[in-house]
This record gives structure tokens, sequence and C-alpha cells, in this order.
């Protein structure tokens, strides 16, 4: 059992009003992942095929552009990256890269398919959530395009493109 996990899950928006018994059921099999600071968790365009929640550490989004790498954001312990893959069939659409030792679960489709056998609801709890949040992120990077589109300056580098 993950506890520490449990507690980061239990606050994060994907897992937003999912009973205890579930996580648990849906956390029980899920494993645990050490990536060392500067390794990538993955590259833009290698297969997808699972979600990752942070447990500890801070990694770098990256998306690549005429041959550099540029940075979309931090995320931090208790946020969650990759979480696509559990939707579609598409490659990665950016790079994350550890910014110091990381510790993580990856939560695979299969993962979410054993829960769907055993409770159902919860499973569409939590697919809601993922599209919720997804449709969260889709909304601010529409946003930022739009301001970079009208010609506003980027201010920070947490929710806009820095070279790196």
């Amino acid at each position: 059992m993950h506890t520490v996990t449990m507690g980061l899950l239990q606050q994060m928006p994907i897992f937003g009003a999912i009973d205890d018994e579930a996580l648990r059921f849906l956390l029980d099999p899920v494993p645990s992942i050490t990536v060392r600071q500067g390794d990538y968790f993955f590259r833009e365009n290698d297969p997808a095929d699972c979600m990752y929640v942070l447990e500890s550490g801070r990694v770098a989004v990256l998306k690549e552009w005429a041959g550099r790498e540029l940075l979309l954001r931090h995320l931090d312990a208790g946020d969650c990256f990759g979480e696509m893959a559990l939707l579609d069939l598409f490659p990665r659409s950016a790079s994350v890269r550890a910014e110091s030792e990381c510790h993580a679960i990856a939560l695979t489709p299969e993962h979410l398919y054993r829960l769907f056998e055993h409770d159902a609801r919860q499973f569409a709890v939590i697919q809601m959530n993922i599209g919720r949040e997804m449709s969260r992120r889709l909304r601010e990077a529409d946003e930022q395009l739009f301001r970079a589109t009208m010609g506003e300056k980027q201010s920070a580098p947490e929710t806009a493109f820095q070279s790196i």
C-alpha cells in the first residue's frame, strides 16, 4: 500500500470524490518508481503507456522546437502528468525530466480497467475528473496561445515557454 500516495491522491483533482476503499483497490497493484535527477520519465513522441503521480521531487515539462527544449512548466509532489495516456493512444506530447530525484507511481489503463471491473461508479468518477483536468489544462493553454497571438509578452517561466 502506498500510504504517502493515498494522502496525495485524495488531494488531487483527478481523484476527487473517490472513496478510500476504491482508492486502496486502485493503488494496490500500482508500482512505485524512482527517476534520478536529469533523467527523463519519458520523451516527446514516446509511446504513452501510463500516467505518473509525483510522490516527491520536481519535474520539468518540456517541448521540443527547432532543436531546443522549451520549458512549459514545473510540477511538484502531488501533481500528475501523462494523463492523456489513460484516454488516447497517441504518443507523448511533451517530455518530462526530473529536476531532482523523483519518486512516483505509474498508473496504467489496465489499473483503471481493474477498478472498472470492481466498481464502475468510482471508475466513472475518475474518468470524469480526468476529463475535467484535461479541459482545465486545455483552457489554460488556449489562453496562453491567445495572449501570445495577440502579442502579449509571456511573463513567468512556470506558465510560459522558456528556452532550456
